[in-house]
């Protein structure tokens, strides 16, 4: 895992839920095939809400064409982040789009639990409203050791909370590599 994670911004809202994270109808493709798994990078964010312009709040699109991984590598909404169903290809739907971190101000509980227990993204919390800080397409540095984001792009450091009791299973891969790395599954 990277301790520190550069990157683009994508910056959503509030109550971003599951079936705009990866819609229900794009669920049809093979976990286990490489060239369906793209699909779910092809068709993330492909539901969240637009704008009168037809782009997403930033104004620029997640995924451009026929690209299956986007230009933005953390994501920054509000709260509520992953409300809806408590489909587990959510969080899989961004990583194979490349993100790697999701800074919010909540998320919903299954969709915080899917992030971890599978080893998909860095779910950071911040006490307040980022998305009202931070423009997509900003450039970014999360240090995973100190909890801090800096936008690159104006010079501004916020703290975050940390990852606690959840960083060693993200640090071991997902769930069950860290069960059995602990001594609780053989």
């Amino acid at each position: 895992m990277e301790k520190i994670v550069k990157g683009k911004a994508f910056v959503l809202g509030n109550n971003v839920d599951t079936d705009q994270i990866i819609p229900a109808e794009h669920l049809v493709y093979s976990l286990s095939d490489p060239e369906e798994k793209k699909k779910y990078g092809h068709f993330a964010l492909s539901s969240v809400p637009l704008t009168q312009s037809g782009l997403p709040m930033g104004g620029i699109p997640f995924i451009t064409g026929q690209n299956s991984t986007s230009e933005f590598n953390i994501i920054v909404g509000g709260t509520n982040f992953g409300c809806g169903s408590s489909r587990e290809h959510a969080p899989f739907a961004l990583q194979a789009a490349g993100v790697k971190a999701i800074i919010a101000e909540s998320y919903a509980r299954i969709f915080y639990r899917n992030c971890v227990d599978g080893g998909f993204l860095l779910p950071y919390e911040t006490t307040f409203n980022l998305n009202k800080k931070i423009k997509t397409g900003d450039e970014l540095e999360l240090n995973v050791e100190t909890n801090t984001l800096k936008n690159l792009s104006s010079g501004e450091i916020f703290s975050l909370r940390s990852l606690g009791d959840i960083l060693p299973i993200i640090e071991a891969g997902d769930i069950f590599k860290y069960a059995r790395h602990s001594g609780m599954l053989e």
